[in-house]
């Protein structure tokens, strides 16, 4: 990558599933650091709504991008929607995600499939969409500290989630040096849909700090990737600790 400052003012960022959770957290903090951000969201289209009006009255730009990453021809659609709205895009966030239960015994083709299409096949598609503008950039992928353990309850998740693990080892490679590629693993940071906190506290009092994160944990640490000028292939776990204590995470 070409030496650059590590102000991200000015910059212009496309934050997958960003409406909501840890996606919307993410690009909260990008545009209180001055980065205009293309918002993708899938069903959640108030909530992007609402966030595109929050960021703009931080003095920066927002744009809200509907698409299914699920489908087939998505991931390119919304690049190339985003860069009609935005103009050239710098950051890529691959954020986008579901958490769907299911064992070995359990996961079909089609639930494998679903998750690698969202988790693995789009991230790489926006990448190489990315790649192709031919300029500096970041991309930074949202794993989960799943890769590092292992899980029972989350099959086709995990197992899609640990590609893209590999992906952000192969991208770093592939796409420099114009294009730096990093990863973020949270753990527990927000319950699962459905959940109450109880179920993050009983992982929190699993982990060597002992307690649960924050969103703003998370992007703090998207943060600090995309400020670095010396960072590729690497993972940051945001997850207490957990990753380091090699046992059944559910």
């Amino acid at each position: 990558m070409e030496d650059e400052s590590a102000s991200l003012t000015g910059k212009t960022a496309l934050v997958t599933g960003a409406a909501r959770r840890i996606g919307r957290a993410i690009a909260t903090t990008l545009a209180q650091s001055g980065v205009h951000v293309a918002l993708h969201y899938n069903r959640s289209a108030q909530d992007a709504l609402a966030l595109c009006e929050e960021i703009r009255r931080l003095g920066v730009r927002a744009w809200p991008i509907q698409g299914d990453l699920i489908e087939a021809g998505q991931a390119e659609r919304v690049f190339r929607e985003a860069v009609a709205q935005a103009g050239p895009i710098d950051i890529l966030v691959n954020n986008a995600s579901i958490f769907e239960r299911d064992t070995l015994w359990e996961a079909t083709d089609e639930s494998i499939a679903k998750n690698v299409r969202l988790h693995a096949a789009a991230p790489l598609i926006l990448s190489r969409e990315l790649a192709r503008q031919g300029r500096a950039a970041h991309v930074v992928n949202l794993l989960d500290t799943r890769v590092a353990v292992h899980g029972r309850e989350h099959a086709s998740y995990d197992l899609s989630k640990s590609m893209l693990l590999t992906l952000t080892r192969m991208l770093a490679l592939e796409l420099a040096p114009n294009v730096a590629v990093n990863a973020v693993a949270p753990g527990a940071i927000l319950p699962p849909a459905g959940q109450s906190d109880a179920y993050l506290a009983k992982l929190a009092r699993a982990t060597p700090l002992s307690r649960m994160g924050d969103p703003r944990d998370v992007a703090e640490a998207v943060l600090f990737l995309l400020r670095s000028r010396f960072t590729t292939g690497q993972v940051i776990y945001v997850d207490g600790g957990m990753h380091m204590k090699g046992h059944l995470y559910d």
